[in-house]
């Protein structure tokens, strides 16, 4: 009997001086607070598929949302949510980055006027304000639709009015706004009282275009704790898919402030537009909004393609 308590006693002395199994650590940093566009890396979280692949994956909402895709190409972090136009832009500026992964897979910008106000076709916009958020690519969006019924920049008149894409409108400030995401802004009138109409710029000029991806640094996008992460969100994603209402009860208790009727109406309208298989690289696509960033003069040249944006094995 002493023997025997004896080896037990060991065993356990052995368990308790074995160092404790850490995972790997990853941070995600995103483009904005935390909203139902990051539908698929909370529900991995919360649910832990993250942790299923080994990773703990540090999820950070960024004080200036411009700064993360930077930040990780200055090795900050490993990971940033960003925007296909804002890519080519940064691919050809060399900031060294590359997509490795898609969120949403539909344009979610678009042009909104209020419902029986004076626009109801994008031709009624001639003599008009328009309000923008963020210049250059905004404005390049609002050009090339306008061209689609033969006007340009120049039969509107542009307002800067930040991110109060709404209240302009309510306040009748601008007549209509570019910029608007269309699983928010539109619930957010309805809301207010008020009924919007869009307009999208892929049935208006525009060629169709990733809104949400994920970048790593060029040079780090053969780090295998990144394809990890990228069969956790496809996990993450069909499950959400085939559960949304679950989804949703589990989305909204994770955070401060989620629970709220906007975030469940964009909960529901930004769910068809998660891209099913993140990983997945539609080389066309980029090739083809490439030339219309460098048509539009948003870039000088096009890089190649393979420089930034891959599908990582």
């Amino acid at each position: 009997m002493r023997l025997i308590g004896f080896v037990v006693a060991m065993i356990f002395a052995g368990i308790s001086s074995t160092p404790a199994y850490s995972a790997d650590k990853l941070t995600v940093l995103l483009d904005w607070f935390v909203n139902p566009d990051h539908a698929a890396l909370v529900i991995a979280e919360e649910r832990g598929l993250f942790k299923d692949v080994d990773l703990d994956v540090e999820i950070v909402a960024p004080a200036d949302p411009s700064a993360p895709p930077r930040l990780v190409a200055a090795g900050q972090a490993e990971l940033a949510i960003s925007y296909q136009p804002q890519l080519h832009v940064q691919a050809a500026e060399g900031l060294g980055l590359a997509r490795v992964a898609t969120l949403a897979e539909t344009p979610l910008n678009a042009l909104v006027a209020l419902k029986g106000g004076p626009i109801e076709s994008i031709a009624d916009l001639k003599g008009k304000t328009v309000g923008f958020s963020v210049g250059g690519f905004e404005d390049a969006l609002l050009s090339a639709m306008l061209k689609s019924v033969d006007l340009s920049l120049d039969d509107v008149e542009l307002v800067n009015i930040n991110f109060s894409l709404s209240p302009s409108l309510i306040s009748g400030k601008v007549d209509a706004v570019i910029g608007a995401f269309r699983n928010f802004e539109l619930n957010q009138l309805d809301l207010e009282g008020q009924s919007g109409i869009a307009f999208y710029p892929e049935e208006n000029g525009v060629p169709v275009y990733d809104e949400l991806i994920v970048v790593a640094r060029r040079d780090d996008v053969d780090d295998p704790r990144i394809g990890r992460f990228l069969d956790a969100i496809e996990e993450a994603t069909l499950w959400l898919t085939n559960h949304p209402d679950e989804a949703w009860e589990i989305f909204a208790a994770s955070g401060d402030d989620l629970d709220n009727e906007l975030n469940r109406r964009a909960w529901y309208d930004t769910l068809p537009r998660l891209a099913k298989r993140p990983a997945a690289l539609d080389r066309r696509r980029y090739e083809r909004f490439a030339k219309f960033m460098k048509d539009s003069g948003l870039i000088e040249e096009v890089p190649p393609l393979e420089t930034y944006a891959v599908e990582v094995n």
